[in-house]
């Protein structure tokens, strides 16, 4: 299997920097042949792209560091001085963005699918499989080599949910178990989303999965998907998974839930960053190029996105409407 170590981006663990940087050597690799016939869209990790989501994101101290519901102790109160707080509350800005380091984003890794050698001689001597493992730690695990003898004699390199068993087995990872517990089954995650646990979900996911994963990506995309069909987009805001999911609906031209709620919550701000997010992502369409040549902002820049992008446009014109109002009374007050 092919080495997969990269230079990535420093604030990333090291466990996950092959896996960031393969996608952009990928793009640029693409981006080379294809010279300036088209200009290529922005990656999930473009700087200009992080800044926007961050934006968005928020942050709330007080979500961040809401109570876990772990065994009751006494509260811990300390006396300090105006400096002292001041200080407190720059370390625990510090610390709240790096809980919303956001999991990164990638392409479903190609299956594997490689035999070895097919030894006729082996046939029939064993009636199951032995999986061979390297078990130096020095190894990167995307690195590391495992195959697997068939008792037809077939050996081969493991399959991805072999190799993600064996290294768990072997080097076992805190939050992660052999088997993936049963609630990331389909039929099992509605019943977790009727309790509004789409953030302990992909908490838990992000443990138990590698992000390049069919199931780390099948349940992301299922936890979105059901924050969208009910307009639940609060749940994730101000966590490490809001960046993702705002990722995910405007790839999918599903701006529309998202900016109404960002507009009823006066986030205009925000709403203007959504935009112009979705204008970065589809550049060829019809709002993105009446914003350049208008040089459009603000208000001027999601009414022409409401003109001639959205599904909803009544929708959106009486948020609008509500927020000018609430505005313009303000302002008179």
């Amino acid at each position: 299997m092919a080495a997969l170590a990269a230079r990535g981006t420093a604030a990333l663990p090291a466990r996950l920097r092959p896996l960031w940087a393969l996608p952009a050597r990928r793009a640029l690799a693409a981006a080379a042949g294809e010279g300036k016939a088209a200009q290529p869209k922005p990656a999930f990790t473009d700087e200009a792209v992080q800044t926007l989501l961050y934006k968005m994101t928020g942050l709330d101290l007080h979500k961040v560091f809401r109570p876990e519901k772990k065994g009751l102790k006494p509260p811990h109160y300390k006396l300090m001085t105006e400096a002292q707080l001041e200080e407190a509350t720059r370390k625990a800005i510090e610390e709240a963005k790096t809980k919303l380091i956001m999991p990164p984003v990638l392409n479903e890794r190609e299956p594997i699918d490689d035999v070895l050698a097919e030894d006729k001689v082996l046939e029939g001597t064993e009636t199951a499989k032995y999986v061979f493992t390297d078990l130096s730690y020095s190894i990167p695990h995307r690195e590391r080599f495992i195959v697997v003898r068939e008792p037809n004699g077939v050996l081969r390199k493991a399959t991805w949910e072999e190799r993600d068993r064996m290294i768990q087995i072997f080097f076992p990872k805190e939050g992660r178990r052999v088997i993936p517990p049963t609630l990331f089954k389909d039929e099992n995650l509605g019943t977790v989303f009727q309790q509004d646990r789409h953030e302990d979900v992909l908490n838990m996911c992000i443990a138990q999965f590698e992000p390049d994963s069919p199931d780390y990506i099948r349940v992301h995309h299922r936890t979105y998907e059901d924050i969208e069909k009910h307009g639940k987009y609060d749940l994730l805001r101000s966590t490490r998974h809001f960046g993702g999911m705002v990722w995910y609906l405007l790839s999918r031209k599903k701006a529309d839930g998202l900016l109404i709620d960002m507009i009823n919550r006066d986030l205009l701000d925000d709403a203007t960053s959504l935009i112009t997010l979705y204008h970065m992502l589809h550049p060829e369409c019809q709002s993105a190029k009446a914003a350049k040549e208008q040089k459009l902002q603000g208000v001027d820049l999601i009414k022409v996105f409401v003109k001639t992008e959205s599904q909803r446009e009544g929708y959106i014109q009486l948020a609008l409407q509500a927020y000018e109002e609430a505005m313009a009374t303000s302002s008179a007050s």
